[in-house]
């Protein structure tokens, strides 16, 4: 048997929306992959204490999945110790996944910051970046790559329109009294509701 191919998803998912299932399926596409692994980050290092509990987002996140039959819900960020960064979740997805490649997807604003996250250099020895233009975000090229020497063979950039749709977008959303239901599905929408989440 091959190794499989996997996209790995990382995000608070607070809440999961249409951005992160067309950047999903467009690369799971494109790049051929066998699955896509949705990972919800337990608290993450830029932005501690400001998230919603891990409780709602696993649930929402679930829910989000419920239509998508190659697409994976993984706990292994949540159910590990802080600080919770990409370079030492990999190693840990590797021995979980063995043998697989990997594809850590990614919007043009993550791969404009990527010099700014915890060991770079590292993450692009284990896995290739799938990367998804978004509205505004410009990379900087020269100065990537100076930051990260060889990232520049190590990203995979992805075809299809761009969305400029973010979480923290939708919460200021639902916090003004506005619908979201087309951008997070029904059953997101609903469980927000119900739990008055973002309110």
């Amino acid at each position: 048997m091959g190794k499989q191919r996997i996209g790995l998803l990382g995000g608070t998912f607070d809440p999961p929306h249409v951005g992160h299932f067309w950047l999903a399926e467009t690369a799971q596409a494109q790049l051929k992959l066998d699955r896509v692994l949705f990972l919800p980050v337990g608290e993450p290092v830029h932005k501690p204490g400001k998230i919603t509990a891990v409780s709602h987002r696993l649930a929402m996140t679930q829910l989000a999945l419920g239509s998508y039959p190659t697409f994976e819900l993984d706990t292994t960020d949540i159910k590990r110790p802080y600080p919770h960064t990409t370079s030492s979740l990999l190693p840990l997805l590797r021995q979980n996944y063995a043998p697989a490649d990997f594809w850590l997807l990614l919007g043009g604003d993550s791969l404009r910051d990527f010099a700014t996250w915890h060991q770079p250099q590292q993450i692009i020895q284990g896995c290739r970046l799938a990367v998804l233009a978004r509205p505004g975000a410009e990379v900087g090229w020269p100065t990537l790559v100076q930051a990260v020497p060889g990232i520049q063979t190590a990203v995979d950039c992805l075809v299809g329109p761009c969305l400029s749709l973010s979480s923290t977008e939708i919460r200021a959303w639902l916090r003004a009294g506005y619908p979201v239901r087309a951008l997070v599905g029904t059953a997101v929408y609903d469980y927000i509701e119900h739990h008055r989440l973002y309110k």
